[in-house]
């Protein structure tokens, strides 16, 4: 199963954030409590079911002398994750530091990216996807990929 789509939701004043039905599916489907990771990254917040954060985790702690910018990396994404549990109404709490890193208040935009998830200022989302595209056509060509449209 993959996210995908894009939907739009708003966060009570608990900081709680419903999610979207086929999300849910998917976090609850991959483990049985519901649990899955949210961190930093990208001035989002960025959600993994959680074996697949436990793959992730496990391939950086292998890493062995690694550079200056890759540990910095390690302190924003693993220090800022927290493994949050989808409750039976099906909405997550999100933290306020979270809700800050990601300048979430109010409402929030909920992006599928295939094996994880994002979610995004509406605002911030809205002026990432005016950016010109126009050359990722060519390094996706380069990496092997057609873009069939």
């Amino acid at each position: 199963m993959s996210f995908r789509g894009r939907t739009k939701r708003s966060l009570d004043d608990k900081g709680r954030l419903m999610m979207p039905p086929e999300f849910r599916d998917i976090v609850v489907s991959s483990c049985a409590e519901g649990k899955f990771v949210c961190t930093t990254y990208d001035n989002c917040l960025v959600g993994f079911p959680l074996p697949v954060w436990e793959e992730f985790e496990y391939k950086i702690s292998r890493l062995q002398s690694p550079s200056r910018k890759l540990r910095d990396f390690r302190r924003l994404v693993i220090g800022g994750a927290e493994e949050l549990t989808v409750d039976k109404q099906g909405r997550v709490r999100l933290s306020k530091a979270h809700r800050d890193y990601a300048g979430l208040d109010g409402d929030a935009e909920i992006v599928g990216q295939l094996d994880k998830f994002e979610i995004w200022n509406p605002e911030r989302f809205t002026a990432l996807t005016e950016q010109d595209f126009s050359d990722v056509a060519d390094e996706l060509a380069d990496s092997g990929i057609d873009i069939p449209l």
